[in-house]
């Protein structure tokens, strides 16, 4: 699921992390934090690369790194960004903003997201609802633990459920990280309601 290779920023340096574009055949992002953090900013040519390749005069060239969807979810993230530092974390603000992209989904999508939305809430109570890169996404200590992708977000086949690394999933020298979703029965119910209580604990 993620391959492409690129580097992007969310704005000003404002994370510092390798992130590869869920549901992109083959782009990786590295975005920066900001210097105002104290932490040190690595990979800053790099962001720079990215922040002229989202500008509107970029060239055609350096533009042919993203799909429209990529370009548009590092601009979300941006956004999510500077309304986090705008506001206090309120888990009700982080659910709010998550309801509202669940809203804007196409019906498939938003029909699987609402059920996820109650599961996950039934299941870990203690992780706060949040948008990330404008997918809904549930975090532990302001790190995202998991996220659902709907399938009209990279204008994929199936829509996608997956944890991060903050997630407690280990199993063995290998485990999955992230399912494909085509609809939510019962039995998907209780086994995301599962996996979630797990990778909270």
């Amino acid at each position: 699921m993620f391959a492409q290779r690129a580097t992007a920023t969310t704005g000003l340096h404002d994370e510092i992390k390798e992130w590869r574009c869920p549901g992109s055949p083959s782009m990786r992002v590295a975005v920066g934090m900001s210097s105002a953090t104290g932490e040190k900013v690595q990979g800053k040519d790099s962001a720079v690369e990215a922040e002229a390749a989202l500008s509107p005069n970029a060239t055609t060239e350096k533009s042919k790194g993203f799909t429209a969807e990529e370009r548009a979810a590092i601009k979300e993230r941006a956004q999510e960004l500077k309304a986090e530092k705008r506001r206090s974390a309120k888990k009700a603000d982080g659910e709010s903003d998550l309801l509202a992209k669940i809203a804007e989904m196409p019906k498939p999508d938003r029909v699987m997201a609402e059920r996820l939305h109650a599961v996950i809430k039934a299941a870990a109570p203690e992780l706060s609802p949040k948008t990330w890169y404008g997918m809904p996404a549930y975090a532990k200590d302001g790190k995202v633990v998991c996220f659902f992708q709907s399938a009209d977000k990279f204008k994929s086949r199936y829509a996608t459920f997956g944890f991060n690394d903050t997630a407690n999933l280990d199993e063995g020298a290998m485990w999955p990280t992230s399912f494909a979703l085509k609809k939510l029965t019962a039995a998907e119910e209780a086994r995301i309601g599962a996996l979630v209580k797990k990778a909270a604990s």
